[in-house]
């Protein structure tokens, strides 16, 4: 899965919601609208339909915008990783402890160290956790 890595929640909101986006996050969206593979855990789609209700709820996004940012997130096509539960009660909480992460948080961070691939986040502590791991970080 060369030219693949990981994207959080964080990441996919910043590719629908103009004031959470970025350079690095624009590029990351470019590279997706090319070709190149990324991937998530089952969660994924929960935290981003989670993220925008949130942001329409709080009115930092119109109306229409959550309606634009919902349909464009579920054109995406990611690689779905399924085998992260396995690891919810070991080396994920393992993660989250050390780290002082979540236990989401740690989800993408495991996906990332287990699958070799970068992590695309938005989060500062999940970023700096990464690099300690030596996880490879996008943004």
């Amino acid at each position: 899965m060369s030219g693949a890595f990981v994207v959080d929640s964080s990441v996919a909101i910043a590719w629908t919601v103009a004031s959470q986006s970025s350079e690095q996050t624009h590029h990351l969206l470019d590279q997706v609208s090319t070709g190149a593979s990324f991937v998530v855990p089952s969660l994924w789609m929960f935290e981003i339909a989670n993220s925008l209700l949130v942001l329409a709820r709080r009115k930092r996004i119109r109306p229409e915008e959550f309606i634009v940012a919902r349909q464009a997130l579920s054109s995406l096509h990611p690689v779905v990783d399924d085998e992260g539960p396995r690891f919810a009660l070991g080396k994920i909480t393992d993660l989250a402890e050390k780290y002082k992460l979540s236990v989401y948080d740690a989800v993408y961070l495991e996906l990332a160290d287990r699958r070799g691939l970068p992590l695309a986040s938005r989060d500062y502590d999940l970023n700096h956790a990464a690099r300690r791991v030596g996880v490879n970080t996008l943004v």
